[in-house]
C-alpha cells in the first residue's frame, strides 16, 4: 500500500486484529487502556512536551515516548498507531515529503465520515484533522497551506500500513531508535502534489510579515474548522 492507494478503511477496520500480547509495561498499558478514541490520542499527544531533540537525533517507538514524555512528529504518529492499533484502527501512516527535506508523518484513519488524522508538531497548522473528508489525497491538502513557513512547502505524500511496510520490525516497542521506520518512508513511492507557485509565495510572504508583528510566533490565520484541537501554547 502507497502513495495513497488505501483500501476501504471501515473494512479493514472490522476485520483488523491487533498483534496478541504485546508486551506493555503497567504504564504503557494505562495509556493505552485510557485513550480510546483518535480524539483522546490527540489531546495526549498536545499535553506532551515536544521532542526537540536536545541531546541528538531520536526516533522513538511508543515505549520511548512513555519513557521519556516526549515525541516529535513521526514518534507521535507511531504512537499513535500503536495505541489506536489496540481499538482496531489499521496503523495507517502518512508521510508529508517537503521541498526543504524537513518532512512531516501522521497517523491517518478512516471513521464513519471520512479520513481523520493525528499528529504532533512544532507548527500549529500540521496537527490533526477530523475525520470528514473524502478521499486520503483531500487530507493530505489540508496540509498544503499551514506547511508553508521561511522555507517549507509539501511537494508530494504518501501512505504505508506498518505491518506490509515494516514486516516483523519491532516499530511498536523498541527500547532503542526506530530508524529504519525513517528510511522506509524515506523509500515510500510519493504522489506529488502540485501548488501555484505565485500562491505558495504570497502565503510565504504572509508567514514572514506575521512573524515580524507578532515577536516570532507562528501564525494560526488559516481556516481551522476541520482541525482537531492544537497544543494550548499555540493558541
Amino acid at each position: 500500500m502507497n502513495g495513497g492507494s488505501i483500501p476501504d478503511g471501515r473494512r479493514n477496520r472490522a476485520r483488523h486484529l491487533p498483534p496478541a500480547d504485546l508486551p506493555f509495561t503497567p504504564a504503557e498499558r494505562r495509556i493505552v487502556d485510557t485513550l480510546r478514541t483518535p480524539r483522546a490520542v490527540q489531546a495526549w499527544l498536545n499535553r506532551l512536551h515536544y521532542n526537540t531533540e536536545k541531546g541528538g537525533p531520536t526516533q522513538r517507538s511508543f515505549r520511548g515516548v512513555i519513557r521519556h514524555g516526549m515525541a516529535h512528529c513521526m514518534e507521535a504518529a507511531l504512537s499513535a498507531a500503536t495505541i489506536l492499533e489496540q481499538r482496531g484502527y489499521p496503523p495507517l501512516v502518512m508521510s508529508l515529503e517537503s521541498i526543504d527535506h524537513l518532512d512531516h508523518v501522521i497517523f491517518v484513519y478512516r471513521g464513519p465520515r471520512g479520513w481523520g488524522s493525528v499528529a504532533r508538531s512544532r507548527d500549529p497548522g500540521l496537527h490533526g484533522r477530523k475525520a470528514v473528508f473524502r478521499r486520503v489525497r483531500d487530507l493530505a491538502m489540508t496540509y498544503v497551506d499551514p506547511y508553508v513557513d521561511l522555507t517549507g512547502g509539501v511537494r508530494a505524500y504518501g501512505v504505508a500500513d506498518l505491518r506490509t511496510l515494516m514486516g516483523r520490525y519491532d516499530w511498536r516497542l523498541s527500547p532503542t531508535n526506530v530508524w529504519a521506520v525513517e528510511q522506509a518512508l524515506i523509500d515510500l513511492p510519493h504522489r506529488a502534489i502540485r501548488t501555484d507557485r505565485v500562491r505558495i509565495e504570497r502565503l510565504r510572504a504572509k508567514y514572514r510579515a506575521y512573524l515580524a508583528a507578532h515577536d516570532g510566533r507562528k501564525p494560526i490565520f488559516y481556516d481551522r474548522s476541520r482541525w482537531t484541537p492544537i497544543p494550548a501554547g499555540f493558541r
